[in-house]
């Protein structure tokens, strides 16, 4: 379902897109602010996904029209998929399951490729989804290096500078940490990486929802999304630099294709789910303005960027005078964080609190989040991590100012 290309989506009133809004809590509506752990699913996303159900459903590359209609849709969607994230083709993206599967098979298939002394350099501010995989070629004999997070939630740019050498095989870093929200400096990462000759891999999964990206400007190998972070559904995104995909050998079938973006994708793909993804771009275009698909995104995107942001300022500055509460990580800013607070409270565990949140219809989340290491080196693991809220699209200023409310009544 897409939008005629007079009609502008207006980000104030997009909240009837979005069917679980109208769902009952207690005493009002639910409060979704749980969407840095999956977001709510606007209407067009939806029916793209039945009406592939409905009308095509199919497996691929048959001479007959349901199949010849899905491969059509797949194609449709690579081409989406590249304009949001700025690739040059299509053939520079790849679908799986899920980020962290994808990046599994990265890691399997960049051990081979590497050479045997190359060094890996991760952070303790990523998610595990962009640790892990690297973190078990030690058993191939790799060194894996680690840059801290520094007390005020951003790396420790002066301990990447020192580990990054001509041993270098590959950087791993996060766009931004799903954990509290900073934004890591990629301009810089990258320039250091290019410097050394290594490859440069990006998990922009928290990243993706609420800013533009551009692979080219970033100038990385890899990158990798999730579209269930983005308004649709659970499928898996990776961005390979092009050309480079067809020189690394993947786990793969002998009847898979061979050649990109095909040779990292196992299996037959989740086609219902691939037309939600295209339907979700689309979605996220229709925020925007200009003669091109890519101009749209970009225009969107800035738009939802500095809608939320001005939500976020306002909802950051009000706990700040909640009693006892402590916000982790930097301040908010436009360009340095996404719209995500985490936060302690002296008075009660982050479980406490987000069961105290529940009971009054609001959605939030406690504990690490799969950024395991990042609260660990944060000094938050042994007290049950944080309470973490974030803001989307179809939050709204009332929503946050009861949540808020409903903090104050907590402490009183």
């Amino acid at each position: 379902m897409e939008l005629p290309t007079s009609e502008i989506r207006s980000i104030a009133s997009c909240r009837q897109d979005f069917p679980s809004l109208k769902r009952k809590g207690p005493d009002r509506e639910l409060v979704y602010l749980d969407g840095p752990g999956g977001s709510q699913v606007p209407a067009p996303v939806i029916e793209a996904i039945g009406d592939y159900y409905r009308l095509c459903n199919s497996n691929t590359h048959g001479a007959f029209v349901t199949s010849q209609e899905t491969d059509q849709i797949i194609a449709g969607v690579r081409l989406k998929m590249a304009a949001l994230l700025g690739a040059d083709t299509p053939a520079a993206i790849s679908f799986g399951q899920n980020m962290t599967t994808l990046n599994f098979s990265l890691s399997k298939a960049l051990a081979r490729y590497l050479p045997g002394d190359a060094e890996i350099l991760i952070t303790q501010l990523d998610h595990e989804a962009n640790r892990g995989p690297w973190l078990t070629l030690k058993e191939q004999g790799f060194t894996v290096k680690e840059v801290p997070v520094q007390p005020d939630g951003t790396l420790d740019y002066d301990d990447l500078r020192q580990k990054i050498n001509s041993k270098t095989g590959l950087v791993a870093v996060g766009y931004a940490s799903n954990a509290i929200g900073t934004v890591n400096d990629l301009k810089l990462i990258s320039d250091l990486t290019k410097a050394a000759g290594a490859l440069l891999l990006v998990d922009a999964v928290h990243y993706a929802p609420h800013f533009s990206i551009d692979v080219n400007h970033i100038d990385c190998d890899f990158l990798l999304c999730s579209a269930y972070k983005f308004y649709g559904p659970h499928v898996g995104v990776l961005y390979c630099r092009e050309g480079l995909l067809n020189e690394l050998t993947t786990d793969r079938l002998v009847t898979q294709d061979a050649a990109a973006p095909h040779r990292i994708e196992t299996g037959t793909l989740n086609h219902a789910a691939l037309a939600g993804v295209g339907a979700a771009v689309d979605y996220l275009a229709g925020f925007g303005q200009g003669g091109s698909l890519p101009e749209k995104i970009r225009n969107g995107m800035n738009q939802i960027a500095m809608y939320e942001f001005e939500l976020y300022k306002n909802f950051y500055s009000a706990l700040c005078q909640v009693s006892g509460l402590a916000i982790i990580g930097p301040a908010p800013d436009p360009v340095w964080h996404t719209p995500t607070i985490s936060f302690t409270l002296e008075t009660h565990t982050p479980q406490e609190v987000c069961q105290h949140l529940a009971i009054r219809g609001i959605c939030a989340w406690d504990g690490h989040f799969y950024a395991l290491r990042a609260i660990e080196g944060l000094g938050l693991l042994d007290r049950g991590g944080v309470t973490r809220l974030g803001i989307s699209i179809y939050t709204s200023r009332e929503e946050l100012d009861y949540t808020v409310d409903c903090l104050r009544q907590l402490v009183e």
